[in-house]
């Protein structure tokens, strides 16, 4: 119980100021298409220069915390996600919007981060020793098996049909293969400069999902002059707590799947958001109003993609091992002011440590409480006339898409796929599957190159993918998600079927 001693430190005037500093910061940075946990992070590192070491982890974890949350701001009333880890939040709460429930979706989002949050973060508190060593145990076939088990996710997420969910999927795979091969370091489909790099996930998203809206708002303004908005309906915070709670079983499941998730190195929030949405759905007894506006797809997404925040840190803080590209930022920041965390840490800098972990759990419980008041104000966006917001979208999007790498080729990329998603949403096609594609492709070339060879020079190929209960535990889970996804299928198509008949 060594984290309540130092709890105190966390309320001192200087400690606690910045703690609100990065709540509020991050909240408003993740509702900005484009700015991602990471890259909101690493623009606040040389505002801690002068501070005290654990005063600069306070701000830092707070902007990490919050950040995450506040993408999903812009993920419920435009449709687009503020950041990787809020894809899944788009698909029910988007939805909700259109249906005059803006505010209750951003109600269930915040809260079921908090609640996920603080479950994340009180793992990082007792069982961080235990899970380092559990993290460690992943090597390059259990994350091409995990890899995997995402793309099982592919078919049936956000589609009208399994096939075309498929069939997005793969788009997003080949162009994930685009720029230079990792492991080799050959060309690949390069036919244009802006795109020797590969394509970065974050023009991609932006573009994917952005650039259809905008073109979808730009008509409807000619249309109906403006005259055009949304209903907002308010809503109470005491009916969404009630919603939550009586949801629990999204809230539990997005809970688990985003701890376990965040505690395997570089797999990612948005990976633990979308299969937590994914198995949320198969397990719901109201399966079938997902992507409609359902409110257990909001809660299951937002709970997983903070939950993973604390156990992402526990490599981290144990093991020099960063768990995720946020907290490799947030090594940078450590190692600026000569601390070099490790087994360690615990023992020579326990005032740092334990105040940096403190303010997480404290920084939860203030993201919820900042993003409910945000909820009642964030709403009123939907009344902008549709023609306004277009044109601010596509600023932002732009904004967004320039600042990852400050070069216009992102911009054109950006475009590009925006352009291309705008036609093949005509045609019955989903982004959601298409980003899951391009996020999992490089993940897992990456790790069955890299098996692949550690197998030739040691005990052959299928014997290092095939072997071991990790990698059976994961083969079966990817079986039956595949089975249960085609079973889903045939029941729905004879589900439909039989009310054609009765029709």
């Amino acid at each position: 119980m060594e984290f309540l001693f130092y709890m105190d430190e966390v309320f001192a005037p200087m400690n606690f100021g910045l703690l609100l500093l990065g709540t509020i910061g991050g909240l408003i940075l993740g509702a900005t298409p484009g700015l991602s946990p990471t890259m909101a992070v690493a623009l606040l590192i040389p505002f801690t220069f002068k501070l005290e070491p654990q005063q600069g982890l306070i701000l830092l974890g707070a902007a990490y915390t919050s950040t995450v949350a506040g993408g999903a701001v812009s993920a419920i009333l435009l449709k687009i996600p503020g950041a990787p880890a809020n894809i899944a939040t788009t698909l029910d709460g988007h939805a909700m919007a259109l249906k005059g429930e803006g505010a209750k979706a951003l109600q269930l989002s915040f809260i079921s981060s908090a609640i996920g949050g603080v479950f994340g973060v009180l793992l990082l508190i007792f069982l961080t020793p235990v899970l380092a060593q559990w993290a460690l145990s992943f090597g390059p076939s259990h994350l091409f098996w995990l890899a995997i088990l995402g793309v099982t996710v592919i078919g049936t997420l956000d589609s009208s049909s399994v096939v075309k969910g498929l069939l997005s999927g793969c788009i997003g795979l080949w162009l994930a293969t685009i720029g230079f091969d990792d492991i080799m370091g050959a060309q690949r489909f390069i036919f244009h400069s802006s795109v020797s790099g590969g394509i970065n996930v974050i023009p991609a998203l932006i573009g994917l999902f952005a650039i259809p809206q905008v073109i979808a708002m730009f008509a409807k303004g000619r249309q109906s002059n403006d005259a055009e908005v949304i209903v907002v309906q308010k809503h109470a915070v005491s009916e969404a707590f009630r919603e939550v709670i009586k949801r629990k079983k999204a809230l539990t499941i997005g809970t688990l799947i985003g701890s376990i998730i965040g505690l395997i190195p570089g797999v990612g929030g948005q990976i633990a958001g979308l299969v937590a949405y994914d198995q949320s759905k198969k397990f719901s007894s109201e399966s079938e109003k997902f992507g409609t506006g359902h409110s257990e797809g909001v809660i299951a997404a937002e709970a997983a993609n903070n939950a993973m925040v604390g156990p992402s840190l526990v490599p981290l803080l144990t093991l020099s091992i960063p768990g995720s590209p946020t907290a490799a930022v947030l090594l940078g920041g450590l190692l600026i002011h000569g601390i070099f965390p490790g087994p360690d840490l615990f023992i020579n800098y326990p005032k740092v440590a334990w105040t940096f972990i403190d303010s997480m759990l404290i920084g939860q419980i203030l993201m919820c409480v900042f993003g409910l008041y945000v909820a009642g104000l964030a709403a009123s966006v939907a009344r902008v006339p549709q023609s306004v917001m277009a044109a601010v979208v596509l600023g932002l999007a732009v904004f967004g898409s320039y600042s990852v790498q400050n070069t216009m080729g992102d911009v054109y990329v950006m475009g590009a796929l925006g352009l291309s998603m705008y036609f093949l949403e005509r045609f019955g096609f989903s982004a959601a599957p298409l980003v899951l594609g391009l996020i999992l492709g490089p993940i897992a070339e990456a790790n069955f190159i890299q098996g692949s060879m550690i197998a030739n020079a040691t005990v052959g190929t299928g014997t290092y993918f095939f072997t071991g209960w990790l990698n059976w535990l994961l083969i079966v889970i990817v079986v039956a998600s595949v089975g249960y996804s085609v079973w889903m299928e045939v029941r729905n198509r004879r589900y439909t079927s039989k009310e054609e008949i009765l029709s």
